[in-house]
């Protein structure tokens, strides 16, 4: 290569790097040229604003935001907006008269250079951790304010600078209105978690704390610190740290900005005055925004008059386009009283949303191009059946519609069915007559038209291709004792008007049905019926329930008067058979007292028995017993025991002698029925002149003594029970008593415990007889029993006490 070559070569490889660098700084002057070109617009509404306050020239007012924004250490940005947030529009949204702008609060603590754009870059992501970075921050949100144009896009601008400077997650914008507090921009969140910021709730009804109210922030940090507002349920534990902001303008209050963070972390000193500038910001930016909502067109008004008499989902929709002119979105301009979104909102309070806040899914689909092509043509359109899912809470629905479009001017007219809806319906309508067993029936009395829902078919086991039954053709089926009734009611109905109300009887290829009707009539002015209206019911199944209920009670009256008739004659058969004394009686100079407990319910007499009297020479007989078995077989074998050995005692013989007979009547007993019994017993007999008592025992448990205070059971004579053997051995004991002498016979139930040995019974038994058996005292035994009953009795109870009163008392 030449020395002449080598410079060209040189200035060759240079001229791309210098070529490069002319591109960048061309590319950053037009950056700059076009935020100047955002932001001159916001210049001059503050320096008309300033020239209209001051009554000075445009120089002048430019000269007067310069020097405010230095004195308050701001940039001219923030200052345009702060001034222009200081001032009442002359069109406020409630009338207000213009007020004169109060001076602008100054000594903030965000420190940058004096220029339209803040010099130096920041960190996007970075929290502020100094003045100037929040300095920063606030500047680059002032660039942003510039390009809104409604509140929904303010909510997201603030999102979109906070999220990264103080973590913030949802920005909600709330404006006053006449009916309180409402949600007109919110970034962060859904359209139905905006529907649940949007109800009453959440600013609707004011407390103590009201931001709107006291003009001054409220920090909400931690789920249970108290809001400014009522949340929605959970929001607090979605997003524990919150504020709300009320944005002043001119002095008042008419919009409060609300920021969600997600962390429970509190809010540092440098981001409470971060937000605090940025809401002051947007002070400015919402002065120049059209804050009333957008004039309505006379028609409009006319359409919303013409919807609040429809039935049915319809609405208006007003086309929204973008700068280039592509459509964007719809905005609903009027609706139907019946119409509802996603997120539950009816009627007017659809009214201002968007068709894609409401039905986010639409765009691209069948749906939303057949808009489209309505708007451009003119030509209608109708969809047919289409799914459209739905989220609600965290959990997806799907339902289905049919939706009809047309163009009326400028808008478009949407009317739509939820099918799923009218099939729910429809299915729970068949469900109650199915499970009421029940249909309903109409009559035209002009056109002489009757029409049945499928189950009356069902009800009269009729085909419904032979459609429904002739008003003459009913009495084929009523049975005739039941014809002249219904004949009457109809005429009540078809002639007066009146409602009835009559039970009848049909006969199916099933059998008898028992029907009911119910029906009332549509009458004329003159009070002719012109329809019946009303409904078939089968009552078969409750009217044999009702028979089978009426059976059933004669049947359970019979068996009380059964046994009604088992007790009386139980109570005559006891009275006859085993008399109970009302109280102890005087027998041969004793004093004697008994007591009878039946194991059975129902029959008060069982195979326990006694008896107790006295001889004709004057001694006493004493006689216990227990026949095995309970219940009439063994109430028949204690009569004709009791009674032979009572016979037999009193023609003569002896006790041995007669536990003799006894146990051979008894084994005659067992022969023919094949049964075996047995039983056990005592005779005594007492001789008043010596006080001595001769006794005897068939298998039987001894008799307790009670003898100055002490109990004991007296030794038994020899015995086997009876029925037992044809040879049997029986031998006497005797015993003479004493003075206040107590003596109880008493059979095995009084002191059997399921168990429980008859040892451990007796000795239960004599102490239990040492304190309660006192002579010729009518509770003794009664008490005693009580002391020693459990509570279920397996077997009869019977009980036989003898005493001897003293001498000395006068007996």
């Amino acid at each position: 290569m030449t020395p002449r070559e080598e410079p060209l070569r040189q200035q060759a490889g240079s001229e791309p790097s210098a070529l490069a660098k002319v591109v960048a700084r061309q590319r950053a002057e037009i950056v700059d040229l076009q935020r100047v070109a955002a932001l001159l617009p916001v210049l001059e509404r503050a320096k008309g604003a300033v020239m209209v306050q001051e009554g000075c020239s445009a120089e002048e007012a430019y000269e007067q935001l310069l020097e405010r924004s230095v004195a308050a250490d701001r940039t001219l940005v923030e200052e345009c907006w702060l001034t222009l947030g200081a001032i009442r529009p002359l069109r406020g949204r409630r009338g207000r008269r213009r007020r004169r702008p109060q001076p602008v609060a100054g000594g903030s603590a965000f420190a940058s250079e004096q220029y339209l754009v803040p010099a130096g870059p920041a960190e996007p992501g970075a929290a502020p951790g100094s003045a100037r970075e929040a300095a920063l921050l606030l500047g680059r949100l002032g660039l942003g304010l510039a390009t809104v144009r409604d509140r929904q896009a303010l909510a997201h601008c603030l999102l979109d600078h906070l999220a990264g400077g103080a973590g913030i997650e949802a920005v909600l914008v709330y404006s006053a209105t006449g009916d309180g507090m409402r949600l007109t921009g919110h970034a962060g969140v859904d359209v139905v978690e905006a529907a649940r910021w949007d109800g009453p709730g959440a600013g609707g009804r004011a407390s103590a704390r009201d931001p709107q109210q006291g003009h001054k922030p409220v920090w909400v940090e931690g789920p249970e610190a108290h809001e400014a507002y009522d949340v929605p349920d959970g929001a607090a534990r979605r997003w524990p740290a919150r504020a709300w902001l009320p944005v002043e303008t001119g002095g008042e209050v008419d919009e409060v900005v609300a920021v969600l963070r997600g962390t429970d972390r509190p809010f540092t000193p440098v981001e409470r005055e971060l937000l605090v500038g940025a809401v002051q910001l947007c002070a400015g930016r919402m002065a120049t925004l059209d804050s009333a909502p957008p004039r309505r067109d006379p028609s409009v008004d006319s359409v919303q008059q013409i919807l609040d008499a429809l039935p049915g989902s319809v609405i208006l929709l007003a086309p929204l386009h973008g700068p280039d002119g592509t459509l964007e979105d719809f905005r609903i301009e009027a609706a139907a009283p019946e119409s509802v979104d996603v997120a539950g909102r009816r009627g007017r309070g659809l009214v201002g949303l968007r068709v894609l806040e409401c039905y986010p899914t639409f765009a691209g689909t069948e749906v939303w191009e057949g808009y489209q092509e309505v708007l451009a043509t003119g030509k209608p359109f109708a969809s047919g059946p289409f799914t459209y899912e739905e989220v609600v809470a965290g959990v997806p629905h799907h339902s289905s519609y049919s939706l009809r479009v047309s163009r009326l001017g400028h808008h478009l007219v949407v009317s739509w069915i939820r099918h799923d809806v009218v099939d729910r319906q429809e299915r729970r309508l068949a469900a109650v007559q199915r499970l009421g067993n029940l249909g309903w029936a109409d009559w035209d009395l002009v056109t002489d038209t009757i029409t049945w829902s499928p189950h009356v078919f069902t009800i009269f086991d009729r085909d419904e291709s032979l459609g429904p039954m002739r008003l003459e053709d009913l009495p084929e089926h009523v049975l005739p004792e039941d014809l002249p009734q219904l004949t009457d009611a109809a005429q009540r109905l078809l002639s007066d008007g009146d409602s009835i109300d009559q039970p009848f009887r049909i006969t199916t290829r099933g059998g008898v049905r028992h029907l009911r009707i119910v029906a009332e009539a549509v009458t004329d002015a003159d009070g002719t019926p012109l329809e019946v209206h009303g409904f078939f019911q089968d009552l078969s199944g409750q009217r044999d329930a009702e028979l089978a209920l009426l059976s059933s009670e004669r049947a359970v009256s019979a068996q009380r008067g059964l046994l009604q008739a088992e007790r009386r004659m139980a109570a005559r058969l006891q009275q006859a058979l085993l008399p109970l004394p009302t109280g102890p009686t005087r027998l041969a100079g004793l004093w004697s007292n008994a007591l009878y407990h039946p194991a059975e319910r129902g029959i008060s007499v069982g195979g326990d028995w006694y008896s107790a009297v006295e001889l004709p020479n004057g001694d006493a007989l004493f006689v216990i017993g227990d026949v095995m078995g309970h219940g009439i077989s063994a109430v028949a074998t204690m009569a004709q025991l009791r009674f032979t050995a009572k016979g037999m005692i009193v023609t003569g013989s002896s006790l041995t002698d007669a536990l003799t007979r006894l146990n051979a009547l008894l084994m005659h007993l067992n022969s023919p029925s094949g049964k075996h019994t047995t039983a056990t017993m005592i005779v005594a007999r007492y001789r008043p002149a010596d006080r001595v008592l001769t006794w005897a025992q068939a298998g039987h448990l001894p008799p307790l003594l009670v003898r100055d205070g002490r109990a004991r059971t007296v030794e038994r004579p020899a015995g086997i029970l009876l029925g037992a053997t044809d040879t049997p051995v029986f031998g006497e004991a005797t015993l003479r008593l004493q003075d206040e002498d107590q003596l109880l016979f008493f059979t095995d139930g009084l002191i059997e415990r399921p168990g429980q040995d008859l040892r451990t019974g007796l000795e239960t038994l004599a102490t239990a007889a040492e304190a309660l058996l006192h002579t010729a005292e009518a509770d003794s035994l009664p008490a005693l029993h009580a002391a020693l009953a459990v509570t279920e009795h397996r077997d009869d109870v019977c009980a036989l006490h003898i005493s001897l009163p003293s001498q000395r008392a006068g007996d």
